[in-house]
């Protein structure tokens, strides 16, 4: 019997190296959306694409924090810019990105004027650099407060 020894790395596949399938499911329009925080627990926006790894479905809810929200409000946009790269013609969805988009932008406000810099272009504001100051956005229990 063929041991597999990384030869595949240097081209041709040995007898042993083992294959797989990929399986991309086609995504209808119109389809009915989860919430936003529903949707970053399952991972997708849209429940005709909810397919868990091997049937496990996360049920871990985010903290309910500013950044918390501003992660449900960004995973929302990416979704919907995914979907629309193939459904250019649905303007429902495009109003509901450009919401989207609009909203993510107070949240940041928000949460910058708050809290602090999430990233170093969030310094624009600035009177002076408070990129390093603390906390930081993942210490939740110091936000909480």
């Amino acid at each position: 019997m063929e041991t597999c020894n990384g030869d595949y790395k240097k081209g041709t596949f040995p007898e042993c190296a083992p294959l797989a399938v990929s399986f991309v499911p086609m995504q209808n329009g119109s389809t009915p959306q989860y919430e936003r925080e529903d949707a970053i627990i399952r991972g997708t926006l849209f429940p005709g694409l909810d397919l868990p790894f091997k049937n496990i479905v996360n049920t871990k809810h985010l903290a309910n924090t500013p950044l918390g929200e501003i992660q449900a409000i960004g995973f929302a946009i990416t979704e919907l810019n995914l979907y629309l790269n193939t459904h250019q013609s649905d303007l429902e969805a495009l109003a509901m990105l450009k919401e989207l988009i609009k909203l993510c932008d107070t949240a940041k406000m928000r949460y910058t004027e708050k809290y602090g810099p999430l990233n170093i272009r969030d310094l624009e504001g600035s009177k002076s650099y408070t990129w390093l100051n603390e906390p930081w956005p993942w210490n939740y229990s110091e936000m909480e407060g």
